[in-house]
């Protein structure tokens, strides 16, 4: 029993001790610390103000603070500063004179204690976009009523005055949500009269002619000064070569006696200079004979050496080219004529798939004529003959088709012992010419059928056998003429 409680109470402890583990971790996490570069905003139930109205918001920048599970919330406002270009056109100033005012604003949230409420409670939750949409409308609005309360000449020339109203301005309108100004930049002013440009030109004018006076004024002054200096100059120095010229006469003799002792030293010295130059100018005129006659040597041999190797390589050279160019050759050649047979081959392969192709089709057509016929292939030849027999008329008859006669002259001596006079004659035995579509199938192992006419030669020679025969008249003389 006793060691069961002492078991119940250790039990115990750890679970008391797992709940306070528990608990101290959940008051940690919930401890919520604010970077440098934030403004932490916790909003809920957060207190009254002090005339006990609610509070809506607590801003913290920098250190921690305890956040409220289920009461509070809390989100974090970014200081980083928002560069903002307001390009500014056509603003009118106290003049009635439209000027152009671009600039650049740098403008962020505000860490004063009223300031930063303001923006709690103005621009928590929006972006950095829309918080510098918002502050951009803000500076135009402002800017535009500082340049209407001064004049041209007063912004051109004061622009401190001028950035100095632009800030108070702007920043009075900023902090109301929250923002405060940082710095402001206008890089140039225009306007559309030219009046800016006008009054640069008038002080650029007043500088320059203030300028060229002062120029001019220290150019007299040292005139001036030069020419006094100039006099003083040729004093000193007249009285100055004076004493000078004094001092060259008594020096003169004692000069001479010099120069006459300095030639004897020289001359001395010139000879023993010149021997020892002709000595060893004959020295080394010797050594260099030898140096040359060597030098020669060496590049005499260094010539021949070189002469030998450019002579052989020129030689291998050339070989190993001309092997080259010839295995090229070969190659090319091989290749060209194993082209062109593979060229042959595909065609005449191809020729002989066609040819094929067109021979099996009539194989198969004729064998379904042969079908058609009944299985009688002479009927099914005798078919593809009479199917071609018209074609093969039109090309006998286009043989005399375009025969043409400028005079045909017959002597006929009258009827002949058929009966027939020479004319007739000559007009059957042409027409004749043309082979009888009887003949024309026998050619073709074939026969007229029936319907189509009997063959008549025998009728006709019995009947010329037995016609009696007539007189014959003397020759006349016919002509028979066609124009073309």
């Amino acid at each position: 029993m006793i060691l069961m409680t002492v078991g119940g109470l250790f039990g115990l402890i750890i679970a008391i001790l797992v709940i306070v583990f528990m608990v101290l971790a959940f008051i940690v996490s919930r401890i919520k610390k604010c970077p440098s570069d934030k403004i932490m905003v916790i909003y809920g139930k957060v207190g009254q103000n002090t005339d006990g109205s609610s509070r809506s918001a607590t801003c913290i920048h920098g250190g921690a603070k305890f956040v409220y599970p289920f009461i509070q919330a809390y989100e974090y406002l970014d200081l980083t500063p928002l560069s903002i270009s307001v390009d500014l056109t056509k603003a009118l100033s106290r003049q009635n004179i439209r000027i152009d005012v671009p600039s650049r604003f740098t403008v962020g949230i505000s860490t004063e204690p009223s300031v930063m409420m303001n923006a709690a409670e103005r621009l928590l939750g929006l972006q950095l976009s829309e918080i510098q949409e918002l502050a951009k409308d803000i500076i135009f609005g402002q800017l535009r009523l500082v340049i209407a309360t001064m004049d041209i000449e007063e912004i051109n020339t004061n622009r401190d005055k001028f950035l100095e109203a632009v800030s108070d301005n702007v920043e009075t309108e900023l902090k109301k949500i929250g923002l405060r100004l940082i710095n402001v930049n206008v890089t140039d002013i225009n306007d559309e009269s030219g009046y800016i440009e006008a009054l640069g030109k008038e002080a650029a004018a007043k500088a320059i002619n203030d300028a060229k006076k002062s120029v001019a004024e220290k150019n007299r002054d040292g005139s001036i000064g030069e020419a006094e200096a100039l006099r003083d100059q040729r004093i000193q120095v007249a009285t100055a070569d004076a004493l000078a010229i004094e001092g060259e006469n008594n020096s003169l003799g004692e000069i001479s006696k010099s120069n006459a002792t300095r030639r004897e030293i020289e001359a001395e010295a010139l000879r023993r200079a010149t021997a020892a130059e002709k000595i060893a100018s004959a020295k080394a005129l010797e050594e260099s004979y030898v140096a040359e006659k060597e030098a020669e040597l060496a590049r005499a041999a260094r010539e021949k050496a070189s002469l030998e190797a450019d002579i052989i390589i020129k030689s291998e050279i050339d070989k190993q080219k001309k092997v080259i160019e010839a295995e090229a050759i070969a190659e090319e050649t091989r290749r060209k004529a194993k082209g062109e047979a593979d060229a042959i081959f595909a065609k005449m392969e191809a020729e002989g798939r066609g040819m094929f192709e067109i021979l099996q089709k009539q194989a198969e057509g004729f064998t379904q004529l042969v079908k058609a016929a009944n299985n009688d292939s002479d009927a099914a030849i005798k078919l593809l003959i009479a199917d071609k027999l018209e074609t093969l008329v039109g090309i006998q008859v286009e043989a005399i088709k375009n025969l043409k006669f400028d005079k045909i002259t017959v002597w006929d001596g009258g009827q002949s012992k058929d009966g027939s006079t020479q004319t007739a004659n000559f007009a059957s035995n042409l027409m004749r010419a043309i082979p009888p579509m009887q003949d024309l199938f026998a050619m073709a192992g074939m026969e007229l059928p029936k319907y189509l006419g009997q063959n008549i030669d025998s009728e006709v020679k019995t009947v010329k056998e037995e016609s009696p025969k007539k007189e014959e008249k003397a020759p006349e003389k016919k002509e028979v003429k066609k124009e073309k």
